[in-house]
């Protein structure tokens, strides 16, 4: 899993045209707000499937007063991967691997890029969906495959919700195939989830005992069986409420204070700070583990939310685990880091330092 060695922005955000050459570790961003910082971090997550850190529509990155379109391009060592819109297309997403047209979901077979933004700090406190799309990026990062089988599902589950709704005109043949389809990629989507849950709880128990308090997690909700039969004897159900009601989407991860034995929810804002952070790091070790390189990290603002002790520790943690973008209002907070790419980012701009 290579580094970004080269990333390019067209027409993307506040960016008419930019270009960034960073190095294989640590690469800095600093400069006031809304100045364009997680931008960048924006651009880098769209190397990856999704709809990257902000979850944002296509159609907003696209740059005001621009083509209508954007592109960012980056290269990995010898392969160039691509994205973007047509200002004909402002909501289809194309890629480019090498040039030649691929999904976005393969996206996941070339690179691993996992994030943290100041709007996750209160992700045990969120909504269940938080915390499960939290969790599927997660499971992606270990097995890209996952996208394929979440795309397959919801799709099948859309289409059941929208024949639910005209019970006179739904098809018992079509129900039925649809509510296989969701059985069968929900079985995979359940059981990566579970796999990726229990690996990351084992590697947070062996994770060393320092400023980043170590999770339990477990996943709660849906418990699996018969998906299929569930659906079926849930038709009347599921059409009075305008939704399925069993199913791995209704599945969420609880997490727990390991050393307190206490819900993270209920913990102190420092300590789901760091719960979190503890979280993010164990996954990252896992990754690069499994996958045989580290995975590329994004952390947005997260310097500033730590006092000096914690900032040393994850800059300590860090260090030689691959390519990690971080950004800061101010240079300072990256004061003891080491060797970096370090860039001043300015309303458009983006100059090394």
């Amino acid at each position: 899993m290579p580094a970004v060695s080269r990333l390019s922005l067209t027409d993307f955000r506040s960016y008419a045209d930019a270009l960034v050459e960073p190095g294989p570790s640590f690469v800095l961003l600093y400069g006031e707000n809304g100045a364009g910082k997680t931008n960048l971090l924006e651009a880098v997550s769209l190397l990856s499937p999704g709809r990257g850190i902000r979850g944002a529509a296509l159609s907003e990155m696209a740059r005001n007063g621009g083509s209508g379109g954007f592109a960012v391009a980056a290269r990995l060592d010898a392969i160039d991967i691509g994205t973007g819109t047509s200002a004909s297309a402002p909501d289809r997403r194309q890629v480019r691997i090498n040039g030649a047209p691929a999904s976005a979901n393969s996206l996941g077979e070339w690179l691993s890029v996992l994030w943290l933004t100041p709007a996750m700090d209160r992700l045990f406190t969120a909504t269940a969906g938080d915390r499960r799309r939290f969790l599927d990026r997660l499971v992606l990062a270990l097995e890209p495959p996952h996208a394929h089988h979440a795309a397959r599902y919801e799709a099948a589950m859309r289409s059941r919700n929208k024949l639910l709704a005209e019970p006179d005109r739904a098809d018992p043949s079509w129900l039925e195939a649809l509510e296989a389809q969701m059985a069968e990629h929900g079985a995979q989507i359940a059981q990566a989830r579970a796999r990726t849950v229990s690996a990351l709880d084992e590697r947070s128990e062996q994770a060393p005992e320092d400023e980043f308090a170590r999770a339990r997690m477990t996943l709660e909700g849906w418990s699996g069986g018969d998906l299929a039969a569930q659906l079926r004897e849930s038709r009347f159900r599921d059409a009075a409420a305008g939704r399925a009601l069993v199913g791995p989407h209704r599945q969420d991860l609880a997490v727990l204070h390991r050393s307190k034995a206490m819900p993270a929810a209920q913990s102190s804002t420092g300590e789901q700070k760091a719960l979190l952070l503890g979280l993010v790091l164990a996954h990252a070790e896992l990754v690069a583990d499994k996958r045989g390189q580290p995975p590329i990290l994004l952390l947005d603002e997260v310097a500033a939310h730590l006092d000096p002790k914690r900032r040393a520790a994850l800059f300590a943690r860090l260090a030689g685990r691959g390519q990690v973008w971080m950004t800061a209002t101010e240079a300072a907070l990256f004061d003891g880091i080491g060797t970096a790419s370090r860039f001043h980012v300015r309303p458009g701009t983006i100059a090394p330092k």
